[in-house]
């Protein structure tokens, strides 16, 4: 699987939010964009995750940042989540992984010494012309706005 960096052009997607509309990459064309991919709706990280990007939302829409949630999540679970917790940013659907393939951020995973593949907690940062400015590989859920506002 290919490792996105700082420097390159973001995949391109197309895939639904939790309503199903139709959102691309192109729709974010002149926008600067935190794509973040997350494994699982409800779960204890995820959640901090989510409810820390919407805690910062404003002050990430002060800095031009538009902000996209991705799992393999249903848009039922994610219509949950987002209720649930006052979500005010889309989360997309990808329940085939064909996004999460692309970012390359599928692979290995160890939970309580147990080894399996699954999503790697990811945020790419994309400016406005699609390319990648900043890949957040070690994301810290309780202070994620923090990490992603830190070289603005």
């Amino acid at each position: 699987m290919t490792k996105l960096k700082a420097g390159d052009k973001a995949p391109n997607f197309k895939s639904q939010d939790e309503n199903g509309n139709p959102v691309s990459l192109g729709d974010f064309k002149g926008k600067k964009l935190i794509l973040y991919f997350y494994p699982a709706d409800n779960t204890p990280t995820c959640t901090v995750e989510a409810c820390n990007l919407r805690d910062n939302f404003e002050v990430l829409r002060k800095a031009g940042y538009h902000v996209l949630g991705v799992s393999p999540d249903s848009e039922k679970k994610h219509q949950n989540f987002i209720k649930k917790h006052s979500l005010p940013f889309p989360l997309l659907v990808d329940d085939d992984l064909t996004m999460i393939k692309a970012y390359g951020v599928w692979g290995p995973k160890k939970t309580f010494g147990k080894e399996y593949d699954g999503l790697l907690r990811t945020t790419f940062i994309i400016n406005e012309k699609s390319i990648i400015e900043r890949v957040i590989d070690k994301v810290e859920s309780k202070r994620h706005s923090e990490q992603i506002l830190e070289k603005v």
